[in-house]
């Protein structure tokens, strides 16, 4: 006879929009959890207590075991270490820092307390994303197309932290699309250059033109644009010796030569907070920073280029 263990004990940090339409409905339909608290500057959650700052939940509320950062990346690093200098286990919405080393420098943390840690990336978890994968692991590979274009007033309205330094501009969405490439691509890519589009009254990319290979010279390019109005595009295309792959709608449906072969319904934060509780379980961090390693090879290597100001 099983035992079933108890919920962890959750918290979370940063009550806005992405919160209360994907976290908060995943979390409440997964019974390895029990919402606890909640810290935010502005938002709150019904039904549980609700604090100003992580700092003043987690001396209120010892028993918290995890806690869900969703701040802009900006304000991460520190409400991380907090988190984990309490001993709670640290799941980080995408991306999961502002810089590679900070977020080095909280997996080596997470790993000295031996607390898990999770950087997650939700695109990875859309449905038709591992039968893309093991079709492409299937073929030989002759050219990939990355198309993720959509409309920043939309999706991000008056959003000014997602404009400032550190806040990834266009390649918030494209570290999207990068989640996805690199998980589904037999082998690493590399960027050999990009453009950047930068409105000149913001210090974040409108737009950005990439390309990539590997170790084989396979030709990769990404096109991102937070100007897109009407239909949003989110396809990955590849040319293959098995035919033409379109991954489309943010990984949601797949088509072989024009031939629909996968699609189901989105689950990709439920499948978030289930990979959070697996690896709380089994005493283990999950910490992939290849996607944000890309967006800083694309600032490092990338050309400017000031186009005209955004105005929201």
């Amino acid at each position: 006879m099983s035992i079933k263990s108890a919920p962890i004990r959750l918290s979370i940090v940063g009550v806005g929009k992405i919160v209360r339409d994907q976290h908060l409905p995943s979390i409440a339909k997964n019974a390895d959890y029990q919402l606890i608290a909640a810290a935010s500057r502005n938002g709150t959650v019904d039904g549980i207590d609700n604090f100003k700052s992580i700092e003043a939940m987690l001396e209120a509320v010892p028993s918290i075991e995890a806690v869900s950062l969703c701040m802009p990346p900006q304000f991460r690093y520190e409400a991380a270490r907090t988190a984990l200098d309490a001993g709670k286990h640290v799941f980080l919405e995408k991306p999961p820092g502002a810089t590679l080393s900070e977020v080095a420098d909280l997996e080596a943390l997470a790993a000295s307390k031996g607390l898990s840690l999770f950087a997650s990336w939700h695109s990875r978890y859309a449905p038709a994303v591992e039968a893309a994968k093991a079709f492409l692991a299937s073929t030989k590979i002759n050219s990939v197309e990355v198309i993720w274009k959509e409309d920043v007033r939309h999706w991000h309205p008056n959003q000014d932290w997602i404009w400032a330094a550190g806040g990834l501009g266009v390649f918030d969405p494209g570290i999207n699309a990068l989640s996805i490439v690199t998980h589904i691509m037999p082998k690493p890519l590399f960027i050999t250059a990009a453009t950047l589009e930068f409105p000149e009254n913001r210090d974040a990319p409108i737009a950005a033109a990439i390309t990539f290979t590997d170790a084989d010279k396979l030709p990769v390019t990404a096109d991102f644009d937070w100007r897109q109005t009407g239909h949003q595009s989110w396809d990955i295309i590849a040319e293959t010796e098995a035919g033409r792959m379109v991954l489309s709608e943010g990984g949601a449906k797949l088509s072989i030569d024009g031939k629909l072969v996968h699609d189901e319904p989105e689950q990709e934060y439920p499948a978030l907070y289930a990979r959070f509780a697996e690896i709380i379980k089994a005493g283990i961090s999950d910490v992939d920073l290849a996607p944000l390693r890309h967006v800083a090879d694309a600032f490092m290597l990338g050309r400017r280029k000031f186009v005209e100001a955004f105005v929201d």
